[in-house]
């Protein structure tokens, strides 16, 4: 049976994408958010961001507390890309990643053992002894197929103790692929916003194609890394 519920992250993350996409999509061709949502607008915003103080600070730290609420990382990304140009965007997002899971698997370090049972289920056993035995090999398998949410795979990996070193590699590698493909969008929808004309639609479908293939493959290895401990 877990080998089974194993697939459901990697297609759930693709689904979940394609959703997002066109709801958002929907969103500008039916309701007013086309008029609101101007290029110019959006190329204000991203200005007032770059122009203001420690911009470059707030923009790596705005990835802390907006890991703890929820808030849609690619959405972030997006708008640092455009707010910083691909470069210094896919820095700045990659270096807020990492310091927010920093902060995530310190807390764990920091939390009871009941409460970070509490946080990740029943199935935290499994998880954690997953963690040991793979090192930054499972954590850049959940950071691709998640299991849980960001911040609370990071208080698991914190609870189980895990090398610091293995968890910030296997983080690293595994938002690796989905930072560069929200930077690839990022710089298209920044084109888009000064001449729609200009986005390149094969670019997106291949950058699309290339992390759905990651990311069903990884999902496959965690399946069969699942598959053990069934019996």
């Amino acid at each position: 049976m877990r080998g089974k519920q194993s697939r459901k992250p990697a297609w759930g993350k693709i689904i979940a994408a394609i959703v997002v996409f066109v709801a958002l999509a929907a969103a500008w061709r039916y309701t007013p958010l086309s008029e609101y949502l101007t290029g110019a607008r959006i190329r204000g915003w991203a200005q007032a961001m770059r122009d203001a103080p420690f911009a470059a600070a707030w923009a790596v730290l705005s990835y802390i507390p907006a890991s703890f609420i929820m808030f849609p990382r690619p959405l972030l990304t997006l708008f640092t890309v455009i707010a910083f140009g691909p470069w210094l965007g896919f820095t700045y997002s990659m270096l807020g990643i990492i310091i927010a899971a920093l902060t995530h698997y310190y807390t764990g370090v920091a939390l009871p053992e009941r409460t970070v049972k509490h946080l990740a289920g029943d199935r935290i056993d499994d998880y954690t002894n997953r963690l040991r035995n793979h090192g930054f090999v499972a954590i850049f398998a959940i950071r691709m197929v998640p299991i849980a949410p960001f911040p609370v795979e990071g208080i698991m990996a914190g609870a189980a103790r895990i090398s610091v070193r293995d968890y910030t590699i296997g983080t690293f590698l595994g938002m690796l692929p989905g930072v560069l493909a929200t930077t690839v969008y990022g710089r298209q929808i920044e084109r888009a916003l000064k001449d729609a004309s200009t986005i390149n639609y094969w670019v997106l479908g291949a950058v699309a194609l290339i992390f759905i293939l990651i990311t069903v493959a990884v999902g496959l290895w965690f399946k069969q890394q699942s598959a053990p401990s069934s019996t």
